[in-house]
């Protein structure tokens, strides 16, 4: 994808503009053009990244990545695998229809947030190594682990849910030793 147009397109529309204001303000608009040219494909960099980002959410387990090679950013999209659709198509079938999502709470958003995580170097080296056999990044590899581990866990509190009201429903696992 190339940004040259959409910095052109820009720049034309603030000499259009700037020639409303006469002569002072057509200049001040040409010596502008050359320092504003750089925000503005930065502007255009993290808009395209945050769309990335919205479309890897949605389409997950795939992901889209946003590459920037010789100033010019490309798309890398990574469909999900397709034994993983089967996977999932089976666990569908055998498993009792999910909730429907919650739209969020009032004051919450979608938005993406940034966050520090601190792993012990040997399990970053295997976090690197997983996200490098998938084919994808590392931050798009533990989001995908993140979202699993969720799933996971919120599959576990609805098999509990019955235990809990007092009935016993079978299917109870133990762990532990015994003597």
């Amino acid at each position: 994808m190339e940004l040259r147009a959409y910095v052109d397109a820009i720049r034309q529309q603030l000499a259009v503009a700037a020639a409303a204001g006469g002569d002072d303000a057509r200049e001040l608009a040409e010596r502008l053009t050359a320092p504003l040219e750089s925000a503005v494909r930065l502007a255009l960099l993290d808009a395209l990244s945050e769309a990335a980002t919205e479309i890897t959410r949605d389409l997950a387990p795939g992901s889209v990545d946003l590459r920037l090679r010789h100033g010019e950013p490309s798309f890398a999209v990574t469909p999900p695998p397709a034994e993983q659709w089967a996977d999932d198509a089976e666990a569908a079938a055998a498993a009792p229809p999910s909730p429907v999502p919650q739209p969020p709470a009032d004051g919450e958003d979608e938005a993406t947030v940034r966050i520090s995580l601190r792993l012990p170097e040997h399990l970053k080296a295997r976090v690197e190594h997983a996200a490098g056999r998938a084919g994808v990044s590392i931050n798009t590899w533990l989001i995908r682990a993140a979202a699993a581990a969720v799933d996971t866990d919120s599959q576990h509190h609805r098999a509990d849910a019955p235990r809990r009201s007092g009935v016993a429903t079978g299917g109870q696992r133990f762990t532990g030793w015994v003597r």
